[in-house]
């Protein structure tokens, strides 16, 4: 029996390190690497040893003879990936099969090196990737900020409900808020509350983990009306975002378009149709799932400008859609490359995915009934929006169509999912055109001490495992820096930044505070079957993270 990589795969390679035969590829010191969509194992040279199961960290990896049957299909990927190639080599000497190499210390400091007092501004999966790395290699003190009163980022926030393995990363992050050398700061805002130079006054460095907070924009005519919104704002939502509308989504329309192939506008358009009472049992917004139980959508139309053998979506998010329970996946056929693509695709190809798909045309007027399910998600390749008109009455999305005209949906919301963009850092280069903080391995242009890491640096792209090794690579380079007597000496120390803080916020949460949020959501979670009930405003957040300190304080003071 050997194992599979499935569905939920978060490409941080932990996975690779552990595995005593190295059957699990692309690892990080191959090309392949900074392109794949999930990792593989070579069935051919597993040894069934678990061991990679046991070390990832989102439950991924399974014993092929226990895939469920959406899942089945997994373990031909993770084979098709070797076709055609050698299972990797394995040597017998000695009780660990791995071929070592000469080994790497890539984070070794002089043994008199003091400890570096480091910021890390944002808390999502590319600061704790780097918040880790320094204090699991170095004797780093390190201070986590973060604009919103609770942590998590893009786990918390960004990843959608349905995917409960996807958000236990989380776990290994949360690990370090409470470490002895941490010390946490959420609901501080960098350019609000405290400057740049004032952060770098009181550390040795800090690294900017800000992420890409916006979207890009369609640019047609209409897109700003009512009923048109990005899919930032709609993840927002129904993650219970604090800065999200509560109610402000409107589903009373039975079709609902989305602009973009990439996986978000997959999520979208699952949360979109997927069962209410299957969302019950997942973390939810309470406001979106009270939406969602009265929705009237039956159908998503998602546009892709180019055709399936293009598309951005990941095989494994593709594959979801396909076993949703009471929602018909199916093909818009109005342009014939569209099936002649799919057609002509190898088994491993995306387009070959949608081979067995119904192929329909949509109904311009409305959507049709599926037959034998409540609900569907139309795939529409070569058709991009052109306008949103609205005479107050109805809606309607104009789209590019095979011919070289138009057609109009019906439809009462449009979505566009076409990317993130970076915003502008307050003292930090900005780059317009890549919406990125200009760097060098990190390592901000101009600003001696400064690092970013994630999004903000690299731009929008690659999952949450993607980050351990832009991660590790910034962390590498202020290491560099600090052995090198590049950085700029603090004048101000930990406790001084600490005042400094809590006297430009008095609303600040610490890990005490933080502790208080996550034992308040998971205890109103347990009252209604759910993982957790997420606190969706900063009132609400800040409220529970004093309230949950007070008794310690009182027990502090007697």
């Amino acid at each position: 029996m050997t194992y599979a990589i499935t569905q939920t795969c978060c490409n941080d390679a932990t996975c690779v390190a552990v595995c005593p035969v190295n059957c699990i590829h692309p690892t990080p010191e191959e090309r392949a690497f900074g392109s794949t969509e999930m990792l593989h194992i070579d069935p051919r040279a597993c040894i069934d040893c678990g061991a990679c199961a046991d070390a990832c960290p989102v439950d991924a990896i399974f014993p092929v003879d226990s895939l469920s049957a959406g899942q089945r299909e997994y373990a031909d990927i993770n084979a098709a990936y070797y076709e055609g190639g050698e299972p990797a080599p394995v040597t017998t000497e000695g009780p660990n099969f791995h071929a070592w190499g000469e080994p790497v210390f890539g984070r070794t400091l002089p043994s008199d090196f003091g400890p570096l007092r480091v910021a890390v501004v944002g808390t999502g999966p590319a600061g704790m990737y780097a918040a880790q790395d320094l204090l699991l290699h170095t004797a780093a003190e390190v201070t986590l900020i973060d604009r919103l009163p609770v942590a998590g980022g893009l786990v918390r926030y960004g990843v959608a409900p349905d995917h409960p393995a996807t958000k236990k990363v989380g776990d290994t992050f949360s690990r370090f808020h409470s470490h002895p050398r941490v010390r946490m700061h959420l609901g501080i805002e960098v350019g609000r509350d405290v400057t740049a130079e004032e952060l770098a006054a009181h550390h040795d460095a800090v690294i900017y983990a800000v992420g890409a907070s916006t979207d890009r924009r369609l640019g047609i005519p209409g897109e700003d009306g009512p009923g048109c919104l990005s899919a930032t704002s709609f993840v927002a939502w129904y993650n219970a975002h604090p800065e999200a509308v509560a109610q402000g989504v409107d589903l009373s329309a039975e079709r609902v378009v989305v602009v973009g192939n990439g996986n978000v506008a997959l999520d979208v358009a699952r949360i979109l149709v997927a069962g209410p009472e299957a969302l019950a049992g997942t973390d939810i917004a309470a406001h979106a799932l009270e939406a969602l139980r009265a929705s009237r959508v039956r159908e998503v139309v998602v546009l892709g400008r180019r055709g399936p053998e293009d598309a951005a979506y990941t095989r494994s998010e593709l594959l979801a859609l396909k076993h949703l329970p009471g929602v018909e996946l199916v093909v818009d056929d109005h342009d014939p490359r569209t099936g002649a693509a799919i057609d002509a695709a190898g088994a491993g190809d995306r387009a070959g995915l949608l081979r067995g798909l119904a192929r329909v045309r949509t109904d311009a007027a409305a959507p049709t009934a599926p037959a034998g399910a409540a609900r569907r998600i139309v795939l529409r390749f070569h058709s991009g929006p052109v306008e949103v008109l609205d005479d107050g009455d109805a809606r309607t999305v104009r789209v590019t169509d095979g011919g070289g005209g138009t057609a109009d949906l019906a439809a009462g919301m449009l979505l566009r999912a076409i990317g993130y963009r970076g915003l502008p850092v307050p003292g930090l280069p900005f780059d317009e055109a890549s919406g990125t903080v200009p760097h060098e391995g990190g390592r901000v242009a101009g600003v001696p001490g400064g690092y970013v890491v994630g999004w903000i640096k690299r731009g929008p792209s690659g999952g949450i495992g993607a980050n351990r090794t832009c991660a590790a690579e910034t962390v590498g380079t202020l290491l560099a820096d600090a052995v090198a007597g590049a950085l700029p000496a603090p004048t101000g120390d930990a406790k001084a930044f600490r005042r400094l803080a809590r006297r430009r916020n008095r609303r600040v949460v610490d890990a005490r505070g933080l502790a208080a949020i996550d034992r308040a959501e998971r205890d109103r979670g347990r009252r209604d079957g759910r993982p957790r009930v997420k606190l969706a405003t900063v009132d609400e957040l800040v409220a529970t993270a004093r309230a949950g300190r007070l008794p310690r304080l009182a027990r502090l003071a007697r």
